[in-house]
Parts: structure tokens; C-alpha cells; sequence
């Protein structure tokens, strides 16, 4: 991603904000709301969007999941997926 030539610059307000410049934000697609990450590095600091989740462990997620009754077969899984399609195509 190739960034404007000239340097940018900007300002830290009093309330410790930093505007930074539209090109950048446009270039970055980060749009109004966009949670930011910020690291410390022997530069400065590096900004990156922040995760939308936080990491998890497969068996973490998996375990968040309930279903009490047996077990399904590939089939009655692949049924099950093709009527939610369809009745969501009807919407």
C-alpha cells in the first residue's frame, strides 16, 4: 500500500486526541468507529484495526454450542441447511 509522499502531520488535542489525515483514513478504509490497536515499538507507536473478536479455542466456541437430543447424520445435517436456504430464499 503506497502511502502520500510528503510527510503528514498532526497534532495531540487536550483532550488526547489525534485527528488522523483523510488520505490515510481513506487509504486504510478505517471509517467513524473503527476500534483501533495501538502497540508500542521502538519507533513510536503502530496503529492496526483492533480484532472484531476476541481470539478463541475451537473447543471454546464449540463448547458455547448446546444440543441435548442425538446426534445428526451428515444427511440429516445437509437437509436441515437446505430448508433454512430455501426458507430464507422465500424471504
Amino acid at each position: 500500500m503506497a502511502f502520500v509522499q510528503k510527510e503528514l502531520t498532526t497534532v495531540v488535542s487536550t483532550k488526547g486526541q489525534v485527528i488522523l489525515p483523510k488520505a490515510i483514513r481513506d487509504q486504510l478504509r478505517w471509517s467513524p468507529g473503527t476500534q483501533l490497536a495501538i502497540e508500542r515499538t521502538p519507533d513510536g507507536i503502530l496503529l492496526r484495526p483492533a480484532p472484531v473478536f476476541p481470539a478463541a479455542d475451537v473447543n471454546e466456541v464449540f463448547s458455547s454450542l448446546s444440543w441435548t437430543g442425538p446426534a445428526l447424520s451428515v444427511d440429516e445435517m445437509n437437509a436441515a441447511v437446505l430448508s433454512e436456504a430455501k426458507r430464507r430464499a422465500r424471504d
